[in-house]
């Protein structure tokens, strides 16, 4: 069976449109964290490969599914995390969920409605936030607020990455639904600028990212960890930032994702925003 290093990517941590486990987090959560990402860029990587067909993609999957249960001839980057899920009586809930969201991207090319968007979302995004909220053993009623959060920052890179998806994979996340209201095509991706149709397409789904935004507005507030908090804060602000970005610029002819420097500048400012607020009475406790 071909090997999951074969089919990596080269992307890392630092790559990512937001902040993985940054020097914001205690030591002690950074480790568990970054392990849960290696896995799941290795699964990440698995389904996006433009070259390995859907039933290999398949049957790497089955090997990660194999090493978060503990088994040995599992993929190693899976065994990892069974270790330290094991080491911390932590749930394997999370990254199975995700490996059901990258078996998806496997077989599954088209979106008909938001709601499917969001189904999607639920397996392929909220589990990263439940696992660093478990990590850091917060409340439960943090789910909603952190599950906002997540898809929006899912969908923002949906939006971003539309007509690479579409060139590369034949693979699109925006609704068939939202482009036949709009008056836009699936065909429209292949284009060197937007067309009309996907353009205001483009636009619907950034304002109901917004939506998703103001619902996880509270979400930094509600955390009792400091440190995660204004991790938590940072992101926030980096995701109104694009989604107000992607309102402007047309994601097929423009860069719309932020510079080192521009990201550093944002999340500065956030992180000291939040910094010299009082702390939440819960977290004053």
């Amino acid at each position: 069976m071909t090997e999951v290093a074969e089919l990596a990517s080269g992307k890392g941590a630092r790559d990512e449109n937001f902040p993985v486990a940054s020097f914001l987090l205690k030591p002690r959560y950074r480790e568990p964290i970054m392990t849960f990402y290696r896995f799941a860029r290795a699964a990440d990587d698995i389904a996006d490969h433009p070259d390995a067909s859907p039933e290999k993609k398949l049957e790497m999957l089955q090997a990660m599914r194999r090493g978060l249960d503990g088994f040995e001839d599992g993929a190693a980057e899976a065994l990892a995390l069974w270790a330290v899920l094991t080491e911390r009586n932590l749930d394997p809930v999370h990254a199975h969920d995700l490996l059901s969201a990258f078996e998806q991207d496997a077989t599954v090319h088209r979106y008909a409605s938001w709601a499917d968007l969001m189904a999607y979302c639920r397996l392929s995004a909220m589990p990263v936030g439940r696992f660093v909220l478990d990590v850091h053993g917060e409340d439960r009623r943090c789910w909603p607020a952190s599950d906002a959060l997540c898809a929006a920052l899912q969908v923002i890179n949906h939006l971003q990455d539309c007509g690479k998806d579409y060139r590369m994979l034949d693979r699109v996340y925006l609704p068939t639904e939202a482009l036949a209201v709009a008056g836009g095509r699936v065909e429209d991706l292949a284009g060197g600028s937007a067309s009309p149709g996907l353009a205001k397409t483009l636009n619907s789904l950034t304002r109901s990212t917004l939506d998703l935004l103001r619902e996880s507005a509270a979400f930094a507030s509600m955390i009792r960890d400091r440190r995660l908090a204004i991790e938590v804060a940072v992101i926030q602000r980096l995701a109104e930032r694009l989604s107000h970005r992607l309102l402007k610029r047309d994601p097929l002819r423009q860069k719309v994702h932020h510079s080192k420097v521009e990201a550093l500048l944002i999340g500065t400012t956030a992180a000291l925003s939040y910094l010299f607020l009082p702390a939440p009475s819960h977290v004053r406790r």
